[in-house]
């Protein structure tokens, strides 16, 4: 999806070369790369990565480290205090006084974000009313179901209208109704010009909402581009589906087919002829439908397959399992 931000191609984010190591462990290693301003960046990667390492860099937990972070021209972590202004930040693990109500949670996060009295009073049902939050304002925390608290974390990331937002496993114990809120209300930032990083587990998330995706393993980036980028990279074969109108065995005759490695019936009606990537996938479709004209066959339809997330995903983090 593109963004609609008028400076999408400029970098609002930049980390260069950035190493961090906990006594012998290499939690990240060299790891280079920037984030458009308005950009939605998806950040994924297994357990222990460097996803979460990354974020806290950014968000200024961690400041002994190697190399360059910049947020908005400003460099972390000697210029805390302009950067604390621009970003807003829902960990993996949201933590709130049990005791508060929402409001009086956010109040209190709202002032430490610099907001005005005023303006936080002016915020918090803006911000609640758009996260659908209005009748749990003066709920307290202990009330709410873990899925709910979480979107109050959210609240209070958005609360002073951030430029960039760190979403750390956001999703995690969201219903799926809430999940599509939650992502609907990530693309609608994103569109507005706030600048996104968003990790999760769950690939198909983040297939949803990312302009962009970088893959980490082992401390190391494995590839960044967009949906389409990644895909063309992975070196896998390609597959066309082929619908047809009636059972037939004819289907065997597009074995023949040059370029055609591979044909199975996945079920009845439903084939799939597997060819190599480096074959030229219209000349493939084509000799396939003439063969589908001379051998008489019915069909429904024909649709090139390419790689899902998960087969790219897996691509890049077994190949760093090998090295």
């Amino acid at each position: 999806m593109a963004s609609n931000s008028p400076n999408v191609n400029t970098p609002f984010v930049v980390l260069r070369g950035v190493s961090k190591n906990y006594n012998n462990f290499n939690a990240l290693n060299n790891v280079s790369f920037e984030i458009k301003e308005g950009e939605i960046f998806g950040y994924i990667g297994p357990n222990g990565a460097g996803k979460t390492t990354t974020m806290k860099i950014l968000v200024g937990l961690l400041s002994d480290f190697q190399g360059e972070v910049f947020i908005g021209g400003y460099q972390v972590p000697t210029q805390k205090e302009e950067i604390h202004k621009l970003l807003g930040y829902l960990p993996q693990n949201v933590a709130f006084q049990e005791w508060r109500t929402v409001n009086h949670a956010l109040k209190t996060l709202g002032k430490l974000s610099g907001l005005s009295d005023v303006e936080v009073e002016n915020r918090i049902p803006e911000i609640l009313d758009t996260l659908s939050l209005d009748d749990v304002r003066y709920k307290k925390i202990s009330q709410l179901s873990g899925g709910m608290i979480q979107k109050v974390g959210l609240a209070q990331a958005l609360l002073h209208d951030p430029k960039l937002l760190i979403l750390d496993e956001p999703l995690g114990g969201l219903d799926p109704l809430s999940r599509h809120q939650f992502k609907e209300i990530v693309i609608k930032l994103g569109k507005q010009g706030t600048t996104i990083l968003f990790s999760s587990h769950i690939l198909s998330d983040v297939q949803d909402v990312a302009d962009r995706i970088g893959i980490i393993s082992h401390g190391k980036i494995k590839q960044i581009g967009t949906l389409n980028d990644l895909k063309s990279q992975v070196g896998t074969q390609k597959n066309v589906e082929v619908r047809l109108s009636y059972a037939s065995e004819k289907w065997r005759e597009f074995k023949s087919i040059k370029n055609v490695y591979k044909v199975e019936q996945t079920s009845p009606g439903r084939v799939l002829v597997n060819f190599e990537e480096s074959a030229d996938e219209d000349q493939v479709v084509n000799d396939l439908v003439q063969s589908i004209a001379k051998l008489g066959i019915r069909i429904k339809g024909i649709t090139l397959l390419s790689p899902s997330l998960d087969e790219v995903y897996l691509n890049h983090v077994q190949e760093g399992e090998s090295t």
